[in-house]
């Protein structure tokens, strides 16, 4: 496949996402798998990401799940943990 018949392809898809004929789904971080690899408690994450302990809870509960930014960060500390390190000295 060319990049251009890619290019086309992924055109097509955005639009039919744009126009709500097909679902976009992100998977959700797992939060305590991420904060147990990392070895820091619920406090330390929660201070890492500046949020509350309780949302660390209800997170890693899967009563609520992370959105926006928070997804991208847990994302980027799934696929990377040292970025934790760096996040946490902010």
């Amino acid at each position: 496949m060319s990049i251009f018949d890619e290019l086309q392809t992924s055109l097509q898809e955005a639009v039919e996402i744009k126009q709500g004929k097909r679902l976009t789904r992100h998977e959700v971080a797992d939060v305590k798998a991420i904060r147990a690899q990392l070895h820091v408690s619920q406090a330390e994450f929660a201070e890492a990401m500046g949020t509350s302990v309780d949302t660390i809870k209800s997170w890693e509960t899967k009563r609520r799940n992370p959105t926006g930014l928070a997804a991208k960060v847990l994302a980027t500390i799934q696929d990377n943990p040292a970025f934790y390190n760096e996040l946490a000295s902010h």
